[in-house]
């Protein structure tokens, strides 16, 4: 899909594709092109656009250069952010003749936000490069909203893990699966955002150095921002990932515990119930003279001797502590 913008009184407005609106086109944006799209917006600024898998390579040289005038600079960023599966997809955004081409192959939420906000506020939006600003922003903005999700959710967990033993019999504690799909599935969230960060991070560096075009003081300004804001983020997102560790080290901790409190049960009512069946295996055994045994109390005696064999452990744990 070829998705044409075109700067108006109002702001970018979309238009069907054309000779006319290419020629007239301020961003265009290849949505999972087809080859013909491909070959008219290549046509139609000399420009090589990457195909998917030269997208995909993690070398500097292969994402961020200059060639025949055009900047092409190709990031990471997040996406199906709010559902389990959340994957990292490459953007290439591609600079040249004042004009910005974007080639994506994920629909990405900041894009349609971006679009949405063009649409009213043309000033903000007036040069190709000024395009490329607003639309890393609502990228960040939306790295930041998955930052503060994760970040509340971690301390929901933290809350539930580390709270007393009365506050721990609740729905969170008693499935501690639940709780170690949620603290993997944010490890992961992070691992996505670091990368899509740091990505970010390298492609606004190389923009602001680039002297292949003049930018304005009013974009160069909102381009530091918005290296502060990465930098500030990465550093955010390097904390987080450190107390998801933290947060997995506890809870499995806590299993651990449980596991170990069971078997303590079991230990500990095994040694209570060893003397009382010592006794009944004595009285249970096939000899003519056993103590008590033609007498007519003998059965309550031997239940009474079983009952004292129990309490004394019991109460000799108690004593010293061990439950």
């Amino acid at each position: 899909m070829l998705n044409v913008y075109l700067l108006e009184a109002g702001g970018l407005v979309r238009r069907d594709a054309s000779a006319e609106t290419l020629q007239a086109a301020l961003w265009l944006d290849l949505y999972e092109p087809t080859p013909e799209e491909e070959r008219a917006v290549e046509a139609l600024l000399s420009i090589d656009v990457p195909t998917r898998e030269e997208m995909r390579e993690i070398e500097s040289s292969n994402r961020l250069y200059e060639e025949n005038g055009g900047l092409y600079l190709t990031t990471t960023i997040v996406t199906r952010l709010d559902t389990d599966l959340p994957r990292n997809a490459q953007v290439t955004f591609i600079l040249k003749d004042g004009r910005l081409v974007t080639n994506r192959y994920a629909d990405a939420l900041p894009f349609r936000r971006y679009s949405t906000y063009a649409e009213r506020h043309p000033l903000n939006c007036n040069t190709h490069v000024a395009v490329l600003a607003g639309i890393t922003e609502a990228i960040v903005n939306r790295v930041a909203d998955v930052i503060e999700r994760v970040s509340t959710d971690l301390d929901d967990i933290s809350a539930g893990v580390f709270a007393g033993r009365g506050a721990r019999r609740g729905r969170l504690a008693r499935n501690y699966r639940a709780v170690l799909e949620r603290v993997g599935q944010n490890g992961e969230l992070i691992a996505k955002v670091r990368e899509s960060l740091v990505s970010l991070g390298r492609m606004l560096a190389f923009v602001q150095q680039t002297g292949n075009f003049t930018l304005s003081n009013e974009v160069r300004s909102r381009l530091r921002t918005l290296s502060r804001d990465v930098v500030a983020m990465g550093d955010y997102a390097s904390f987080l990932g450190n107390n998801v560790s933290f947060v997995l080290d506890a809870t499995l901790g806590m299993i651990n515990i449980d596991q170990n409190n069971i078997l303590k049960i079991f230990s500990v009512v095994t040694v209570f119930l060893l003397p009382p069946s010592v006794v009944g295996a004595i009285y249970g055994m096939n000899f003519e003279h056993i103590p008590w045994a033609h007498e007519s109390w003998g059965f309550l005696a031997a239940l009474g001797m079983m009952l004292v064999s129990s309490l004394v452990p019991y109460l000799l744990f108690k004593r010293r502590g061990w439950l």
